[in-house]
């Protein structure tokens, strides 16, 4: 799966991004105490979301209890890239 857009919405642990596919899906990025786990959801407003596993991309745990990482280490565990010139920002918040 590849990404057009990701946003860096948590300076702390969980480390969390919004991000947003080439085909425009939504999709919840977190990783917390060593597990990172990728959703589908309908839009970055947390009201509007499901708890389906079905929507459930990617879940891995790598045994580190760690709450930080780097974009790109998570996108490699993931399975996911960015596009070429992807935009990749951040607004950092409390979610």
């Amino acid at each position: 799966m590849t990404l057009a857009r990701v946003v860096k919405t948590c300076a702390g642990c969980p480390a969390q991004w919004d991000a947003w596919t080439t085909g425009g899906q939504y999709l919840y990025l977190r990783y917390r105490h060593g597990v990172g786990s990728v959703e589908r959801q309908p839009c970055e407003d947390p009201g509007t979301w499901h708890d389906d596993p079905s929507e459930t991309v990617a879940e891995w745990d790598d045994g580190t209890g760690s709450g930080q990482i780097e974009l790109l280490g998570f996108l490699d565990r993931a399975g996911l890239s960015l596009v070429p010139g992807a935009e990749v920002s951040e607004r950092l918040s409390m979610r």
